[in-house]
């Protein structure tokens, strides 16, 4: 016998076949509540309008945002206030991002390298705001129970898939077992350390969808650093055309 084989069960090549199919197809639990989580903010076409809140030890800003979606692919989002930074905006197509800084009237195209880059000085990256990966195509997922799991909660973990730029080793999500909202997200790097945490909270209907209001991120590596997120409009549903997420759109300013 080849010394390669000595000590090894060779598993017949259909269970084997078999055995990798069932490891490989996510649990049917799992693949709705992450559907569910992918699709809570987004719709056929939606409007938005967002107040963000950087707090750090020295200093606060506040930054009102309205922002435009269709589908999975198109995003537009544009700042109102402050004033300084009015008309500053972010047009997302496919797997194309740019920034328009109204200072200088330039657009500017953000590579994929920078997509985890912090936004505005916020805890939030510039993917958390575009949302350019999905956790139902870009990453693995499995229910888990972890040690301190609690009655009525169902936990997700998901690892990014090979390829995919996202810096995190995994996300773990804590959802509601009834309505199925998620309650917390944990991001963790490589070394299984909790990086930054988004909590999710004041549950609001808008229209015929309930969802969190709020999110709060909050850095774990660095003390009283956190940014709050608060819809105070949202419209699902819309009839939005292509146009309005273009880059002469996004240039205008409007």
């Amino acid at each position: 016998m080849d010394k390669r084989f000595r000590g090894h069960l060779i598993m017949p090549a259909g269970l084997l076949l078999a055995a990798l199919a069932f490891a490989q197809t996510p649990d049917r639990k799992a693949l709705e509540l992450v559907g569910k989580i992918d699709d809570l903010y987004r719709s056929k076409a939606s409007y938005s309008r967002i107040e963000m809140e950087i707090i750090t030890p020295d200093w606060q800003r506040k930054l009102i945002l309205k922002g435009w979606s269709k589908g999975e692919n198109r995003m537009l989002i544009r700042i109102l206030e402050p004033k300084k930074e009015s008309g500053m905006g972010i047009l997302r197509i496919g797997n194309e991002m740019w920034q328009y800084l109204p200072k200088t009237d330039k657009v500017i195209k953000i590579p994929p390298s920078m997509m985890m880059s912090p936004w505005l000085g916020s805890d939030f990256t510039n993917n958390d705001l575009v949302k350019q990966f999905t956790f139902i195509n870009d990453f693995s997922y499995r229910l888990i129970t972890p040690e301190d799991a609690r009655e009525g909660f169902l936990y997700l973990e998901c690892r990014p898939k090979p390829g995919v730029p996202v810096i995190w080793d995994k996300i773990v999500i804590a959802v509601q077992e009834s309505g199925a909202l998620p309650v917390w997200e944990k991001f963790y790097d490589e070394g299984d350390r909790i990086v930054r945490v988004l909590n999710y909270g004041e549950v609001k209907t808008f229209g015929r969808r309930t969802v969190p209001s709020v999110m709060e991120m909050i850095p774990q590596t660095k003390k009283k650093f956190r940014t709050v997120i608060r819809y105070r409009e949202v419209l699902f549903d819309l009839d939005l055309e292509d146009s309005l997420f273009s880059l002469r759109n996004l240039q205008a300013g409007k």
